[in-house]
């Protein structure tokens, strides 16, 4: 009987008429034979007792090992103990500074620590549970390169904005507007060519669509001339206003961004649910905070966190290798695949029967290039220990009928480079993330620091409104709500490197925004 994953772990000893402690499962999942150990344990049960104890798999599962040669020490610190006061004493909800305005929601009360009745934790891990993936590269890359098919990434690009933007005003052609007569009413729907001001300090900016390219201008009296900084290349916005006399430009009354509509109701789940979100995990540097890592993990198995089902990563799992200059003064673990191996090691004290997600980053051994495809298939089975699922960065993954945007935030960088400090800043990361809701695309601009993949289709528009954007790659921790969208940035899990240091990166360290499914309140943990 092959027992891949915590839910048939749950189900083979419910068909054999035993309940099982939570920590229970992550032991029998993560012993080097999981069926044997169930066995085993199961044997160990007294045939009066309903529930197959922690310490009972615990004791088989050491004598297994042992009568297998294996020396690995029942102290072992790669698997947790489950001890609740570990996690309590080492942990305090606290409120961020950034934008964390919604109403906080501690984690649900349950059954004592480390136990679940069987009945909910059967449909918790079967019936119960609903996760879906979207928008996923991984096996789908087609680019080769050639500027046509940079050509058919901006044309997708277009095609996918415009339709979000002709719905609120009468576009036209380009090549129609140049034969209107002057004084008249007119409507673009364009990419941004060029934004540019001119010496009387109004912006000029192209606009290009399929059939040309169409000057407009936004005079710096206007209202909507606060929102030009915001302006980006490359993004498809959409202008009204009145042609000039002789017929060579649009003089711009109103602005629009794709944007999330102002009457965007969130879907919520239908029962108590939570979803710890984190990112950069960052194992192999030496700044990695092992050690407030295990306390979360600790803390995952108490009672306080039994409802927490979902684990969601945002890329950079581990360091990586020449990511930055003298990146290896800095490294733990000088090989990227050891890296993994350490990375596994440390998700197997994440208690078994909690889904986890990951996708990668850029310290990740995936293509830097946008959108990044999943982990090969030599570094998931380094990762199949827990049995996460792992898709491409970006992918929208639905759970509980929630969706919830993860990508890990390269062009926050960008963001906070080209717009104005009080709208895109590193102290306040949701405020960037805004800027990609916004636009409707999480990397807008092209060239610069941010790389883009030419493929058939641009997997970067956000075709449709999240509940949940996750984000990190900053190493800063921010949330709030965009048009009822909950934007949340998750911080890291390294403390400052001497790189870090040296371009003012001051990260927040161990954070756990934990977000309830069926209101979408957030409560930020904190293990260091």
């Amino acid at each position: 009987m092959p027992l891949e994953t915590s839910a048939r772990i749950v189900r083979e000893l419910a068909g054999r008429g035993y309940n099982v402690d939570r920590e229970a499962v992550t032991l029998i999942a993560s012993a080097e034979d999981p069926a044997a150990t169930l066995a085993a344990a199961v044997e160990a049960t007294p045939d009066d007792e309903l529930v197959v104890e922690t310490d009972v798999v615990r004791a088989v599962r050491d004598d297994l090992q042992h009568s297998n040669g294996d020396s690995t020490s029942p102290e072992d610190p790669t698997v947790s103990t489950g001890d609740a006061s570990t996690g309590q004493q080492n942990q305090t909800a606290v409120a961020p500074e950034t934008e964390g305005s919604m109403s906080g929601h501690g984690p649900g009360s349950g059954s004592p620590a480390g136990t679940t009745a069987f009945a909910d934790q059967a449909d918790r891990s079967t019936t119960g549970r609903s996760l879906d993936i979207a928008g996923d590269i991984t096996g789908e890359s087609t680019g080769t390169g050639d500027y046509s098919d940079f050509v058919s990434l901006f044309r997708d690009r277009y095609d996918r904005l415009s339709k979000q933007l002709r719905g609120r005003v009468n576009h036209r052609p380009t090549d129609t507007l140049e034969s209107m007569p002057g004084g008249s009413e007119a409507a673009i729907v364009g990419m941004v060519d060029d934004v540019r001001s001119t010496a009387n300090g109004h912006h000029l900016l192209d606009l290009e669509d399929a059939n040309g390219t169409f000057p407009v201008l936004i005079t710096k009296d206007r209202d909507i001339a606060d929102h030009v900084d915001e302006i980006l290349t490359d993004e498809v916005i959409a202008v009204e206003g009145t042609i000039s006399d002789d017929g060579g430009i649009l003089f711009v009354d109103e602005l629009y961004f794709p944007e999330i509509p102002r009457t965007f109701e969130p879907t919520t789940a239908d029962r108590h649910v939570q979803a710890a979100l984190i990112s950069d995990v960052h194992v192999g540097s030496q700044e990695f905070e092992a050690d407030a890592w295990n306390r979360f993990a600790d803390w995952l198995h108490t009672a306080e966190a039994e409802a927490i089902e979902y684990l969601l990563i945002a890329g950079d799992m581990v360091e990586g290798v020449g990511v930055y200059p003298d990146q290896d003064e800095e490294l733990d673990i000088v090989d990227v695949y050891e890296q993994y191996e350490t990375f596994a090691e440390h998700l197997k004290a994440v208690p078994g029967d909690v889904e986890i997600v990951m996708i990668p980053g850029n310290h990740d051994a995936v293509r830097l290039a946008e959108p990044q495809p999943a982990f090969d298939e030599e570094l998931r089975d380094i990762m199949s220990a827990h049995d996460a699922r792992i898709t491409g960065n970006p992918s929208t993954v639905t759970i509980e009928g929630v969706s919830v945007l993860m990508y890990h935030g390269v062009s926050l960088d960008e963001m906070i480079a080209e717009l104005p400090e009080e709208k895109a800043n590193y102290d306040e990361p949701q405020k960037p993330m805004y800027q990609l809701l916004k636009k409707r695309h999480v990397a807008p601009k092209y060239g610069g620091h941010m790389r883009l993949a030419p493929e058939k289709e641009d997997y970067l528009v956000i075709d449709q409104v999240p509940e949940i954007f996750h984000t990190g790659h900053v190493h800063k921790l921010g949330y709030g709500k965009y048009r009822n969208v909950l934007a949340i940035n998750s911080g890291c899990w390294q403390a400052q490197t001497d790189f870090q240091r040296s371009v003012n990166i001051d990260p927040d360290v161990a954070y756990a925004p934990i977000v309830d499914l069926d209101t979408l309140d957030v409560t930020i943990r904190k293990f260091i």
